[in-house]
């Protein structure tokens, strides 16, 4: 039995790595009015992979889904690579917290929100120990704050619909542990 659950991790992890994986090269497609603007549908497989499993496993999908897609798009060990993935396991971090702290307070979307402002703050700081090194790349912040409410509202709703209607699909392993309340917010 317990092998068979660690199995089925494994597998589900997978897909997920793979759904974000398809969403981050999806995403790389859409033109952006600013450059560094994505809606951050890949971190949809994080989220769900934080609520359906835990934080370990949701550590291990960002960042494989940052490492494959760096490969892919051929922006391995370059700047960009490491804005992503700090900004990755920055939102994996907060998203944690979020769920685990206010567990009372937040629901899925709630804790994208926390998630998508960390990335965003987290590659704000990156961009400016790596890159710029200068104080004004911080005007930016108001604009990527506004930014992450609006992709981490879009990233819950879209892992809450899984969540509450992809039941069938995606078995929750530990049962009981997913955190999943009624209300969005």
């Amino acid at each position: 039995m317990r092998h068979t659950l660690g199995n089925r991790r494994i597998v589900y992890g997978a897909l997920l790595v793979a759904t974000g994986l398809v969403l981050f090269l999806f995403e790389s497609l859409i033109p952006r009015p600013l450059p560094w603007m994505k809606p951050g549908l890949a971190n949809t497989a994080g989220l769900l992979a934080l609520y359906l499993f835990g934080t370990r496993e949701a550590a291990a999908v960002t960042v494989l889904r940052v490492v494959v897609g760096a490969l892919f798009i051929g922006t391995l060990f370059n700047p960009t690579f490491l804005l992503s993935l700090g900004g990755g396991i920055a939102a994996v971090v907060a998203m944690a917290m979020a769920k685990y702290f206010g567990r009372e307070l937040l629901s899925v979307v709630g804790v994208s929100v926390c998630g998508a402002t960390c990335h965003n703050v987290a590659q704000l700081g990156l961009a400016y120990v790596l890159i710029v090194r200068r104080v004004e790349l911080f005007f930016l912040l108001p604009a990527m704050l506004l930014a992450a409410v609006f992709t981490g509202v879009l990233v819950g709703l879209l892992a809450h619909l899984v969540l509450t209607h992809g039941r069938r699909f995606v078995p929750v392993v530990h049962e009981g542990s997913n955190g999943i309340s009624g209300s969005l917010f």
